[in-house]
């Protein structure tokens, strides 16, 4: 799942410098990030993890399926790490903390972000069990089948951008090329955005909220990742659906969630009051 998209960049950067990505390839490759994005951002994390909106049987089937293309594991799985996460923030039994048990100074602070970005992935044996953070999704028939079919999902996740490939090339080879970028490349880029909530987003950037843990918002990296980089945000509101909160904070996947119930898609969606916000910007100033 980390490993082998690593690989597959490499090769498509090589295969790239020697003219061979052709705009097939980058429009494929939009084709698959951003919907599948959002079944990550929007879906799993909002949706499933925090229950900021809700929403018809079909679109949660939907969210779910997209999520698991990404191929960050079954969706209940990873409802329930990030649950724990939020549970344990940066404290003993935060699954990827990069500030506890990694040691201390320049050193300490390497193995930590490492740990936090990729490193638990591999090597944590502390599970996140599913029967205590996430029951609600295992008394959910919908996203249990697809929880069930999560290899199903990830497999269709490369057929479907060899299909587009083959349709606008009119060859295999550009099926496979198009699988290539739209499947491999488009896997590693998801990975490394959402790893990099856990690591950069717990070690640089600003935090104006006042939270029991060390999450920042970083700017320049949350059009990268749909909004979620705005992180001390969510921690300090975690059932928010949006996590930019000014103008300048751009938060593309509460633009989706807007955008679905205005047209009736979704609803009861979770907004924080202005004034609650000022509240708990104004504790945080003060000490």
């Amino acid at each position: 799942m980390t490993v082998v998209p690593l690989l597959a960049l490499g090769y498509a950067i090589y295969e790239a410098w020697g003219g061979a990505l052709h705009w097939q390839d980058l429009l494929v490759f939009a084709i698959m990030y951003v919907p599948i994005g959002f079944g990550v951002t929007v879906g799993y994390h909002r949706l499933f993890t925090h229950r900021s909106f809700k929403t018809s049987a079909p679109l949660r089937a939907l969210f779910a399926i997209l999520g698991s293309a990404a191929v960050e594991g079954p969706v209940i799985e990873w409802v329930a790490y990030h649950r724990k996460h939020h549970a344990f923030s940066d404290q003993e039994g935060d699954p990827h903390s990069p500030h506890v048990g990694h040691g201390h100074g320049l050193r300490g602070a390497i193995r930590g972000l490492f740990h936090a970005h990729v490193g638990w992935v591999w090597f944590n044996d502390d599970t996140a069990e599913e029967g205590r953070y996430a029951k609600d999704l295992l008394r959910d028939p919908v996203v249990r089948a697809v929880d069930r079919t999560f290899l199903l999902w990830a497999l269709a996740g490369l057929a479907l951008p060899f299909g587009l490939g083959v349709a606008l090339t009119g060859s295999v080879l550009g099926g496979l090329t198009a699988m290539l970028w739209g499947g491999a490349v488009r896997i590693f880029l998801c990975h490394q955005f959402t790893f990099c909530i856990n690591s950069l987003c717990h070690f640089f950037g600003r935090s104006p909220y006042a939270t029991n843990d060390e999450s920042r918002n970083l700017a320049w990296l949350s059009p990268f990742t749909f909004g979620e980089a705005w992180h001390n945000n969510h921690h300090a509101f975690p059932t928010s659906a949006r996590h930019g909160f000014g103008r300048r904070q751009v938060d593309f996947s509460a633009v989706v969630i807007g955008a679905l119930e205005r047209l009736g898609l979704v609803w009861d969606v979770v907004r924080i009051d202005p004034e609650r916000r000022e509240r708990k910007l104004a504790a945080a100033a003060a000490g």
